[in-house]
């Protein structure tokens, strides 16, 4: 009865330390950290487009946390500095991601800042990126005749022999907003070395 004792008393200490040293420390560091200057809110497009992200599971392919020049070559690929605390003001819940799969997204509106780009890329990934295993989302669209598009609609563009015959590509609004969030991820603003400090993710 002792030993059994002794183990579970073991195991709760541990279990107190390592979620003081995961959980608690870290949000202590971090819950007063104010947005950095140059991030805005996201407009209500932009957090439908989230949503829409979140949905299709891009999050399980794509990170948004580019690391620091010593943990990586993320800087010499173009993705950016490497993200800090502030950078993620307003993101419930956080989409920092855990497999790379594909590129780092968190600068993609700087390094694709086109809207059409994003959209024919969604429709057809291999027509821009050819080899790329990413999944085409073709519901986030309609195909009509020219003469079924309506005021308003969003014909995308693709490049040539891309477009289904006698067709035009429609893009849904779901298809828009997650263009918006896209290009809403730019974390090329300047960080104060304080801020740095504070709140640097690797």
């Amino acid at each position: 009865m002792k030993s059994e004792f002794k183990l579970l008393t073991g195991a709760m200490v541990m279990l107190s330390l390592s979620t003081s040293a995961l959980v608690v420390v870290p949000y202590l560091q971090v819950r007063d950290i104010a947005p950095a200057e140059g991030l805005k809110p996201y407009t209500s497009a932009q957090l439908r487009g989230r949503e829409v992200y979140i949905a299709n599971g891009c999050v399980y392919c794509h990170t948004q946390q580019p690391r620091a020049q010593g943990f990586g070559p993320d800087l010499a690929r173009g993705w950016g500095r490497a993200t800090v605390a502030a950078d993620y003001a307003y993101d419930r819940p956080h989409l920092l991601g855990t497999m790379r799969t594909g590129p780092d997204l968190m600068n993609i509106g700087v390094r694709q800042p086109s809207e059409q780009w994003h959209l024919g890329h969604l429709y057809q990934p291999r027509a821009y990126v050819p080899g790329s295993i990413m999944p085409s989302y073709p519901f986030l669209f309609e195909l009509k005749t020219s003469d079924q598009v309506a005021p308003g609609d969003v014909q995308v563009q693709l490049p040539p022999g891309q477009s289904p015959r006698g067709q035009v590509v429609v893009a849904r609004p779901e298809a828009m907003d997650l263009v918006r969030y896209l290009q809403s991820l730019d974390r090329s603003y300047p960080v104060s070395s304080t801020v740095a400090q504070k709140g640097a993710q690797p």
